[in-house]
């Protein structure tokens, strides 16, 4: 495929997945919609339990003061909370509040009754044709993510359930939409 092609697929699947995106975030009354982006993805992160700030700050490619930073402005709105892992007090790790879990969770909830919304559209068929593209996708961008542009997949058969991390997916989501689609 040449080169115009391609660049025009991927403004297509871009401006689909922008779409997509805007259906299933979108805000309805949603405190978290409100946090920059850089504070929504912590505390994203954290839905899945807690993390090192030094992790944090790797995952979110952010330096170490800037992840202070965010930890500070997330703990002034009480959705997270610094705590000490284990014995070593040194070693901080951002765990959310009940009150953070709690919008977090409401917030899943809200994207999963859109997604079942969208999805009560579409025949059982058309359900497993797009999850199948979606785990595809998925494992394209995990490639090309890990061997740069234009790598691909050492196998296109798309697993996201072993594959879906914090970044990609909150946990259960695939699942959850295996059991929608079948």
């Amino acid at each position: 495929m040449d080169e115009t092609a391609s660049l025009e697929q991927a403004k297509a699947v871009a401006a689909l997945l922008l779409g997509l995106a805007r259906h299933l975030l979108a805000a309805d009354h949603d405190p978290a919609a409100e946090l920059p982006l850089a504070q929504l993805r912590v505390c994203g992160i954290l839905y899945g339990g807690p993390r090192r700030m030094s992790a944090l700050s790797r995952e979110l490619g952010v330096s170490l003061s800037a992840m202070t930073q965010i930890a500070d402005r997330l703990e002034r709105a009480r959705l997270v909370r610094r705590v000490a892992e284990g014995t070593d007090r040194r070693i901080r790790c951002l765990r959310l509040t009940p009150r953070g879990r709690r919008i977090m969770r409401r917030r899943e909830e809200a994207r999963l009754r859109r997604s079942v919304a969208a999805l009560a559209h579409l025949s059982a068929e058309a359900k497993t044709e797009v999850l199948a593209a979606l785990e595809r996708l998925v494992c394209a961008c995990e490639a090309s993510g890990r061997d740069g542009p234009g790598a691909k997949p050492a196998d296109n058969r798309g697993e996201l359930a072993g594959s879906a991390g914090p970044g990609w997916f909150p946990t259960g989501v695939a699942e959850a939409a295996r059991d929608v689609a079948g």
